[in-house]
């Protein structure tokens, strides 16, 4: 360190600290980009432009724009000199798994190796501190990967059961004829598939990504009722789902087939999303309430309390 020092004040009057500081970022920057810009090319014209993926790049320009909120740490942090020990292991595991994604085609390894590749960069030119302070949108990065079918048929199927029940036990006690079989709903003249879209692991997924990113930006200081809001996130998606499917059934039974299929399915998404959002205000502000000493639940997002 004091020869690198020594060398850099003898650089003369061309040498520019700011420079030679972004200098590995930038040559990071490169690297990553020569790896994972053909695999995001992929996914844009193939998964990510189904309606069932199409949160993936939401979620990624998410994580992306969290990075940048949270890079001044990064810059600030003092570069620690043991920290490539630890560093090197987990970009030694980024790039295998990168090369047996990519030329396997398993994309859950080629899109996943991102996560411990920009961990490891980091660990190595900035340190733990650095990685500390950008742990949550290196988690986020986690809902963007596609799962596997295999997983996603295995826990969708009864999920869209539960959906299908709830959905027609709720319109029955409403009064309206409504029968099921499987996940199947019979509403006067009109059968209605629940599909994987409207109550499947994809929605969960998105809804659970919704929440924990609400939690990260109203930043509560508060354990428990951070804890408590991340475990109802998953009942409040399954409430969400069984909404939306309520909601797209109704607007077919009072309106038509065409409505339903329409551009009113469309907008019945934007009621899961809405649903879900306030149900997690509403399940926020009854934890405030029954959460004591949290002096930093009132704060606005993004502020902490000293």
């Amino acid at each position: 360190m004091h020869i690198l020092n020594a060398m850099n004040a003898d650089a003369g009057p061309g040498y520019d600290p700011q420079t030679s500081r972004a200098l590995p970022w930038l040559v990071l920057l490169a690297g990553l980009a020569f790896m994972y810009v053909p695999s995001f090319v992929d996914l844009f014209r193939g998964i990510w432009s189904s309606s069932d993926q199409a949160h993936g790049p939401i979620v990624f320009c998410v994580a992306l724009w969290l990075l940048y909120r949270k890079w001044p740490e990064v810059e600030q942090a003092e570069r620690e000199s043991r920290s490539g020990y630890l560093a090197w292991p987990v970009l030694v595991i980024a790039g295998f798994a990168y090369v047996l994604g990519r030329s396997q085609q398993i994309v859950i390894f080629e899109i996943g190796s991102l996560i411990p590749a920009l961990a490891g960069s980091v660990l190595l030119l900035r340190g733990r501190k650095a990685l500390a302070a950008v742990w949550f949108p290196l988690f986020f990065m986690i809902f963007m990967i596609p799962l596997p079918g295999f997983f996603v048929d295995a826990v969708t199927q009864p999920m869209k059961m539960a959906v299908s029940y709830f959905a027609e036990a709720i319109l029955f006690a409403a009064g309206y004829p409504i029968a099921r079989s499987g996940v199947i709903l019979q509403i006067g003249q009109y059968q209605l598939l629940v599909a994987d879209a409207c109550a499947g692991l994809h929605t969960l997924f998105t809804l659970e990504a919704m929440g924990l990113l609400y939690l990260n930006l109203v930043q509560h200081s508060s354990a428990v009722r951070n804890i408590v809001l991340a475990l109802l996130i998953i009942p409040i998606s399954f409430v969400s789902n069984v909404v939306r499917v309520i909601v797209l059934t109704l607007v077919t039974y009072h309106l038509g087939d065409e409505a339903g299929q329409g551009f009113l399915h469309g907008f019945a998404g934007m009621v899961l999303f809405l649903s879900g959002l306030l149900l997690i205000i509403v399940a926020d502000s009854l934890l405030r309430i029954g959460t004591k000493g949290d002096r930093g639940s009132d704060a606005a997002p993004g502020m902490r309390t000293t």
